[in-house]
């Protein structure tokens, strides 16, 4: 049982950097992840959330973006989404996120200190989390539509 805290320690952390809690169209960096920071972000946000750690150069979330980006425009009045740029390169992973439109926050973790965290064996990797910040499940591999809507339906009713 993994307990996650403060989403004010987050931004704090970004803000600090210079940077904003989400990336958009204009951004030419993405805030980088403090994993203490993110940690416990999730458990002070009080709303289910989805993490999808990727890479640009990561095959298989190439083929699930655009599927994590309608789950957001779906869903993200009740259930956060947020985007982890993992070990790739900053340049890249901004094209990423421009060439998907996706609009749900995003970090940069080039260290892959989130990955490490969520003991993932390599991307993609999806984390569904509950309000309060415990991680009910773990996704290893490409999501499919079915298991994205499960894994949704469980943190919105868990």
């Amino acid at each position: 049982m993994v307990r996650i805290a403060s989403w004010v320690s987050l931004l704090l952390v970004v803000v600090a950097c210079g940077g904003t809690a989400a990336t958009t169209q204009t951004d030419s960096t993405l805030p980088p992840v403090d994993l203490d920071a993110f940690v416990s972000a999730l458990a002070a946000d009080g709303r289910p959330t989805v993490v999808n750690l990727w890479a640009s150069w990561c095959i298989p979330c190439r083929s699930e973006a655009p599927l994590l980006r309608e789950a957001s425009t779906r869903f993200g009045d009740r259930v956060r989404f947020v985007g982890v740029a993992t070990e790739d390169a900053p340049s890249d992973s901004i094209a990423f996120i421009h060439e998907f439109d996706l609009t749900f926050e995003n970090f940069g973790d080039p260290a892959g200190a989130v990955k490490a965290w969520a003991s993932a064996p390599g991307l993609p990797v999806t984390l569904f989390v509950l309000p309060g910040g415990e991680i009910l499940r773990r996704h290893y591999g490409v999501i499919d539509d079915q298991t994205l809507a499960l894994g949704i339906d469980d943190i919105m009713n868990g």
